[in-house]
């Protein structure tokens, strides 16, 4: 692990809050990973809208280093891997099975949210199991969705939330976070280009903000 790693206890299990925007679960060698939604930006061409490229690719080369860092053996998506069916381009899938090739050996497997019901699961060949939620992980829940189980500690995604931070002279900054309820965890969003929606604490509440490659305790509950 980094410097700019933050570990904490959930349910008497360690969890490693990673800056990439992600969650290392150490016992089980096991990466959760929220939202990737990737081919959003392609979604936007393909409706006119001039938006940048090359967010997958930044976003296969960062899910390349937190695998590598911490030599998980299974990545969970937490939900909306892919955005859309306008999104489904030949380039993001390349990508995507370059990443796959040279990872054969990590499950990949996907928690299936609400973009990915409409945009279909991902093709076959880059061996990404999916199934729908919840998805039962002892002590954790696996759901897209930041609902309370009777089964466990819920991990998911979905909202992806955000905090103000402010500093002197009225400056704000919005910046991604993990929010960790009594009941329920909602990881950042992993993708790029999906914005933020600021979140609320309130008591028995914790939230973690990501910062300069670094993840900052703002609240503990």
């Amino acid at each position: 692990m980094s410097e700019g790693d933050l570990r904490v206890v959930i349910r008497g299990e360690s969890l490693v809050l990673l800056p990439e925007r992600a969650v290392y679960w150490p016992a089980r060698e096991t990466l959760f990973i929220a939202d990737p939604h990737w081919g959003k930006a392609a979604t936007f061409r393909a409706y006119g809208i001039p938006v940048p490229s090359g967010t997958t690719d930044e976003g296969v080369t960062r899910l390349d280093r937190l695998v590598k860092r911490t030599s998980a053996r299974q990545v969970m998506f937490l939900g909306d891997l892919l955005h859309a069916k306008a999104g489904r381009s030949t380039g993001m899938f390349a990508a995507l099975g370059e990443w796959r090739s040279s990872n054969a050996g990590v499950d990949l497997l996907l928690v299936r949210g609400n973009h990915d019901r409409r945009a279909g699961d991902p093709p076959t060949e880059l061996g990404i199991r999916c199934t729908d939620a919840p998805l039962s992980m002892s002590p954790f829940v696996l759901d897209h969705h930041p609902r309370s189980s009777n089964d466990g500690y819920v991990l998911s995604g979905h909202v992806h939330p955000g905090v103000r931070i402010y500093g002197t002279g009225r400056q704000m900054e919005k910046l991604p976070c993990f929010f960790f309820g009594r009941d329920v965890a909602v990881l950042p969003a992993f993708g790029d280009f999906t914005g933020l929606a600021v979140v609320e604490p309130t008591d028995g509440d914790s939230v973690y903000a990501i910062a300069d490659e670094t993840v900052i305790a703002l609240k503990h509950g």
